[in-house]
């Protein structure tokens, strides 16, 4: 006890001369730089300069001392003074004629310690007398820092609207002294004698109050508003729910002790075991999180939302555009996300055909997306109007438009997927983002419904801005690719000239066997080169729209497989008899490319295998293979781009020509493709007889026009 007692006696004695010089410092100031006509000024100014003084006499006497206990009531009384000029500022000293008589008694009874403090000195001989003029002053300290937070709840209660806001920093610090009193004497009473504990800190107090008497000083003070950032309020909500339930647990376990013996203990370090575990499970987890993110936000703030470090935040994850990053449509997803703590999210983004398809997922495997994800309906209705849809609300049945009708059943059955929300880029619809639910979910509002279209509508713009530039790209792509021709064009010009120093040279050395032997196998040799050559240039452009013929779709897979016999195991599965129309030199020529691309992706023993099928309409080649796969982002965004591979070396043009090839055939390539399970290329037609039946509405709609 002694050592802890010493131990305290420092503490306070340091806290105690922080507190003059803090008071000291605010009284100086507040004489110096307060508004001199308010009525409260003098008041403050000695308070404060009364306070500071009281805080070194008891550094250097002792809390106890009779000079302590004269500075301290004279400290009161300023205090009680400067309270009640407080009522001047509104005129309510004159007006409220019964509060000076509360404030005399205040008065009265202060100067009644001094009383008492010569009784204490003079007449006090015993140990019983000594407690009963302790019991007495303690008592009349608790009546009057009663008194006088009843006395601040009419000053602040009472006043004009327009006048709280001046009191608001004045009020906040008396309250604050008073309320610190009442706790201090209170303990002192029912203990019998001053807490050394609470006793050291009445230094910190005395400083604690001075700023805000220093701040209210000035009526400028009433636009200063304590505004803490929400990552300020939100460590402190934690932290104030980890200490009050380490406070609760500390609380049962020291209760605990009171069943005594090895039992006793045994239940103890049981309990304390159970609660350490519970802890480390909880308060580190997301639902936790979630909860005092929401109540900090819903109690202490006007809004939602941060918006500078909401908008910080969006930067800083759309700007990481380096080599290493995700690709802008998962930074797109994850942006949107961190709004609401969303977990995961999927990215739906306008295909070739004209509908929506999936584009990406940040975190969300699990979920299964159709190859139709969004009904044509729906995304009118989120074009026309660009409002946000919150699934949970169609759930219940509640709809602001028709999207009772429209939601489609994935979306609507799984259970995981919390709202919609539309990217518009100049009225237009370009994607739309599904997020999850987050870990503690809450109903969205207004001000979520903002944030969303806000984000969304830069979301569209980086999004359209990426495609524009991939649009430049390609065309510089194919810049380049126009340049490559030039250099093919010269090897053509050198077998040209080749061949035309082989004709001169035939005029003289016609004669010779030799000669006519070589010749005949560099004319061979330049002529299959120059047929091969001409025969893939032929075909860019035109596509094989020249040359429309009946074709089996059995036959040319079967003769296609036939090219690799030897080289790698290619079969034939089906062989359903599909005729269909198109140029097959061209069609062969597409599923070479394709067949061969399976081969590259495929292990050295690994089949390939081709499927000729018809439903009647249409007939169709599967060509199927177990590689490697490829992922969602890859056959977007780059699987049908000129000059863009996954192989190495790869030229990247193969898959491109071979969609284009079937496209002016008026066929259709598709491709589902699974990283690790394998891909399948779907090529199909209409079926001969189908195209005729086609072909005949128009022949017959062009001969009346004419």
């Amino acid at each position: 006890m002694p050592a802890s007692a010493d131990i305290w006696s420092l503490v306070g004695f340091i806290l105690y001369l922080g507190g003059a010089a803090v008071c000291a410092l605010a009284a100086g100031w507040t004489h110096s730089r307060g508004d001199k006509d308010r009525p409260d000024h003098d008041a403050v100014v000695a308070a404060l300069g009364l306070t500071a003084v009281w805080c070194v006499v008891t550094a250097a006497l002792s809390a106890s001392s009779p000079l302590a206990i004269v500075f301290e009531t004279a400290r009161n009384l300023a205090l009680i003074l400067a309270l009640y000029r407080l009522f001047a500022n509104d005129g309510r000293d004159q007006t409220l004629k019964p509060m000076r008589l509360v404030v005399l008694v205040l008065v009265g009874v202060e100067i009644l310690q001094i009383g008492l403090l010569f009784v204490a000195i003079n007449f006090a001989i015993t140990d019983e007398l000594s407690a009963l003029v302790f019991q007495v002053s303690t008592m009349f300290h608790v009546m009057v820092s009663v008194a006088a937070l009843a006395l601040l709840h009419s000053l602040y209660v009472g006043a004009a609207p327009g006048f709280r806001p001046m009191l608001r920093w004045s009020a906040s610090g008396l309250a604050a002294m008073w309320a610190f009193d009442l706790n201090f004497y209170a303990v002192a009473y029912m203990a019998g004698g001053l807490p050394a504990e609470l006793l050291a800190i009445r230094g910190l107090v005395a400083a604690t109050i001075a700023i805000p008497l220093a701040i209210g000083s000035k009526r400028s003070a009433e636009n200063i508003r304590l505004r803490p950032s929400r990552s300020v309020a939100f460590q402190s909500l934690s932290l104030l729910a980890i200490g009050t339930y380490l406070l609760v647990m500390v609380g049962i376990a020291k209760s605990l002790t009171v069943i005594g013996g090895d039992f006793g203990r045994l239940v103890q370090v049981g309990f304390t075991f159970i609660a350490t575990v519970v802890a480390l499970l909880w308060l580190p987890s997301q639902h936790l999180r979630g909860w005092v993110r929401v109540t900090a936000v819903k109690h202490l703030f006007q809004h939602r939302y941060d918006y500078r470090a909401e908008w910080l935040r969006f930067t800083q994850t759309i700007g990481q555009g380096d080599g290493d990053s995700e690709p802008l449509q998962k930074r797109a997803i994850k942006a949107m996300a961190d709004i609401t703590d969303s977990p995961s999210g999927l990215l739906l983004l306008p295909g070739d055909t004209g509908g929506f398809e999936l584009a990406s997922r940040w975190s969300w495997q699990g979920i299964d997306v159709p190859a139709d994800p969004v009904h044509s309906e729906l995304a009118a209705l989120f074009e026309k109007t660009g409002f946000i849809l919150d699934v949970d609300e169609v759930r219940v049945g509640k709809a602001q438009y028709s999207e009772l009708e429209e939601l489609p059943d994935w979306i609507r059955d799984e259970s995981d997927v919390w709202a919609l929300i539309p990217l518009l880029h100049f009225d237009r619809l370009t994607g739309i983002i599904v997020l999850a639910r987050p870990s503690d979910p809450r109903q969205l509002d207004w001000e979520d419904f903002d944030l969303f279209r806000v984000v969304g509508q830069q979301l569209a713009s980086y999004l359209a801005e990426q495609s524009g530039q991939q649009a430049l790209m390609e065309s510089a792509r194919f810049d380049e690719f126009n340049r490559r021709i030039a250099f093919v064009m010269h090897d053509i010009k050198n077998l040209a000239s080749q061949l035309a120093l082989l004709a001169r040279n035939a005029e003289r050395y016609a004669e010779n066997p030799d000669f006519r032997a070589d010749m005949l196998v560099t004319l061979r040799n330049s002529a299959d080169k120059l047929n091969a050559l001409l025969a893939r240039l032929g075909r860019y452009g035109k596509g094989g729209l020249e040359k429309r013929e009946p074709v089996d779709l059995a036959l040319v897979a079967t003769n296609v497989a036939s090219q690799y016999a030897g080289a790698h195991p290619v079969s034939v599965v089906r062989d359903d008899s599909s005729t269909i129309l198109a140029d097959g030199e061209a069609l062969d020529q597409a599923l070479v490319h394709l067949v061969q691309n399976a081969i590259d992706v495929s292990d050295q023993d690994s089949p390939v295998y081709l499927d000729v099928t018809s439903d009647g309409v249409r007939g169709r080649i599967d060509i199927v293979d177990s590689g490697v796969g490829m992922s969602a982002e890859f056959v977007r965004n780059g699987l049908f781009k000129p000059f863009v591979s996954s192989k190495a070396g790869g030229f990247g043009i193969g898959a491109f020509e071979a969609r284009e090839i079937v496209r002016t055939m008026g066929g259709r390539l598709e491709v589902e493709s699974r990283e690790g399970l394998g891909t399948r290329f779907i090529i199909s037609f209409p079926l001969a007889e189908v195209s005729e039946l086609l072909r005949k509405p128009q022949s017959q709609s062009t001969d009346e026009a004419a």
